[in-house]
């Protein structure tokens, strides 16, 4: 159940009127403005969002809309409600973009994060120990960036989608800068092992593209869900942190094999971009307004064509490998 506050001009009352209709609402008249709060179910928050968006004027600058979930509510017409059969919540637009808003900003400590749990990977790598690698993919925060990718897209925020991008990137690289510098260090004491973790990553298979664009469609599903990140987000890291990290390693140990774990990187990455924005369009994530859905539209269909390309480089460099 979540209740919304509205509070506009007296001019919209009757048409807020129209939208809630029989669902429980009260309204009040202060001044010339009017306020009205309801109790609705969370299937239909979606609907009366946008149905709001559309009659309310935001130019107006004591416009509106708060939606929260009370703690407890007392009401024998709400109790008949929640009795019915419920519909799977989906999460409103305006609710998915400030859960990606922190990608879309450099964050020292998300890339302390990411370090962290590359040369975790490293180690594990070394070590051929599967369970190590594996606490080091639950501790990269390596899908939000592509989770904030897919959702500004979805949206039109050209700006925000390339910050997230670049976050991502910019994590990326750092995980394969510190495995080749400790690799670099390692190799002056010691010769570097070269386990089945590590051999198994340089191996390209066009079948990895197939494979993250189903991981990142099934992420951005599961995150709309209300799925957990750290639990969607071990499966995007499985494909992009070992590969990344045996990168690095290959520049040091491995320099003739130094293409493979690299393509097998950017193969998952524009798979994962692939399925992710997949995924918003299905699941119909966009904008409200008519005009921002012309640019998101535009910025979608930009954005597809060059991951198109990519893929279709990537799936030929692939198979000449």
């Amino acid at each position: 159940m979540k209740k919304i506050v509205v509070t506009t001009r007296k001019e919209d009352a009757k048409e807020i009127e129209k939208i809630f209709g029989k669902r429980l609402h009260v309204m009040e008249k202060k001044g010339g403005l009017v306020i009205v709060t309801a109790y609705i179910p969370d299937e239909e928050l979606e609907e009366i969002i946008a149905k709001l968006d559309k009659c309310i004027d935001f130019r107006f600058k004591d416009s509106l809309i708060e939606v929260s979930s009370p703690y407890f509510v007392k009401s024998s017409v709400l109790e008949r409600i929640e009795k019915k059969e419920k519909v799977v919540e989906s999460a409103p637009v305006e609710k998915l973009l400030d859960s990606v808003r922190i990608y879309t900003k450099f964050d020292i400590g998300k890339l302390g994060l990411t370090s962290i749990a590359g040369i975790i990977a490293m180690i594990g790598l070394f070590m051929n120990n599967v369970a190590v690698v594996i606490g080091a993919m639950l501790l990269s925060p390596l899908l939000g960036p592509i989770y904030a990718f897919a959702i500004n897209t979805a949206v039109g925020d050209v700006k925000d989608a390339f910050k997230s991008i670049g976050n991502l990137a910019l994590m990326i690289l750092v995980v394969i800068f510190l495995s080749f510098t400790f690799s670099w260090i390692l190799s002056g004491f010691i010769s570097l092992p070269e386990t089945p973790e590590i051999v198994s990553r340089t191996i390209v298979d066009p079948i990895y593209v197939v494979i993250a664009v189903l991981l990142g469609f099934a992420s951005i599903l599961a995150l709309s869900k209300g799925v957990s990140e750290s639990i969607a987000g071990v499966a995007v890291a499985a494909a992009i942190l070992p590969p990344a990290v045996v990168s690095g390693i290959a520049l040091v140990g491995y320099t003739d094999r130094f293409v493979g774990p690299l393509v097998i990187t950017l193969d998952n990455l524009a798979g994962l971009m692939a399925g992710s924005l997949l995924a918003t369009l299905i699941l119909n994530i966009g904008p409200r307004k008519y005009y921002e859905k012309a640019v998101a539209k535009r910025f979608i269909k930009r954005t597809s064509i060059l991951i198109v390309i990519l893929l279709v480089i990537l799936l030929m460099v692939s198979i000449y490998l």
